[in-house]
């Protein structure tokens, strides 16, 4: 079997008739399980993280920020989610209960967010470097003032501070920050390592995420090939997703991201339950 582990219902309501299409597009790709990692940026738990990380200055970055924050944000309770796809449950539909949570700094707070919940699995994705949310199209331009491989070593300094917390089972498309073509000049092998080996200590699985691949101009599966062959090297596990953000692109490229795990040497990938992982053959 197939399953797609990262993909939101964001865009929509809490109703049957929203997420069934999720559902029914997954299943014509062959996907037997989906599982729902809504951003924690939907939830009114979250709020006060955001506006503490966050630059809100009057800078470009800041004031489109600022913007972004009272878009779509913070509309309910983490327990209306949960009470949804328990619902979801009850009638038979084949989904997991996840989230996926920002790189937030005290990470103390998130756990205690999180503590009250049973999750089947927890998702970090690393979304901002020092309070700029760089992979926001809107402000894609700020990537021309940076030092492109400070970036990418900051991008691996908050995977490392993440997974020292201890909280979560995976890492959301790593290295997606390649996704509007900028590249380091420098060698990456000493980077990744870095970052494989956070995993690898925390006991942490990869994402390997389709949303780069038919969303983003870069148009590559992610984490990119030089992170996988590193990811194999330590035997990190991993999950498949396609991060659909509408119905018709659940389970979308899965097929292709299984592929593409195989030819690292994969041959397994986990799904989860209430945070216990179940091996699957690819």
């Amino acid at each position: 079997m197939l399953a797609d582990y990262h993909m939101h219902f964001e865009y929509g309501s809490y109703d049957e008739e929203w997420v069934k299409g999720f559902f029914d597009a997954a299943k014509k790709r062959g996907v037997s399980e989906l599982g729902i990692s809504e951003h924690s940026h939907g939830f009114k738990e979250f709020e006060e993280l955001y506006y503490e990380d966050l630059i809100l200055d009057d800078s470009f970055i800041g004031e489109f920020q600022k913007k972004w924050l009272k878009t779509n944000k913070f509309k309910c309770y983490i327990s209306d989610y949960e009470k949804f796809i328990n619902e979801l449950k009850g009638k038979g539909y084949p989904v997991k209960f996840g989230m996926e949570i920002c790189n937030f700094q005290n990470q103390n707070r998130v756990k205690k967010i999180l503590d009250k919940y049973n999750f089947d699995y927890l998702i970090t994705s690393i979304h901002f470097i020092e309070g700029w949310a760089y992979d926001s199209s809107q402000i894609k331009k700020e990537w021309d003032n940076k030092d492109i491989y400070n970036v990418y070593e900051k991008y691996v300094e908050e995977i490392e501070k993440v997974a020292k917390s201890g909280l979560y089972d995976i890492l959301g498309h790593p290295f997606n920050l390649r996704m509007y073509g900028y590249f380091p000049k420098e060698d990456m092998r000493e980077l990744i390592e870095r970052a494989v080996l956070a995993l690898k200590n925390s006991n942490m699985a990869v994402d390997v995420n389709t949303g780069t691949l038919y969303r983003y101009p870069i148009k590559e599966i992610s984490p990119y090939n030089e992170f996988m062959k590193m990811a194999k090297r330590y035997d990190l596990p991993i999950i498949l997703s396609s991060d659909a953000h509408k119905p018709e692109d659940a389970g979308n490229y899965i097929k292709q991201a299984s592929e593409y795990a195989k030819s690292f040497g994969y041959s397994e990938y986990l799904r989860f339950e209430n945070r216990k992982r179940i091996i699957e053959k690819l």
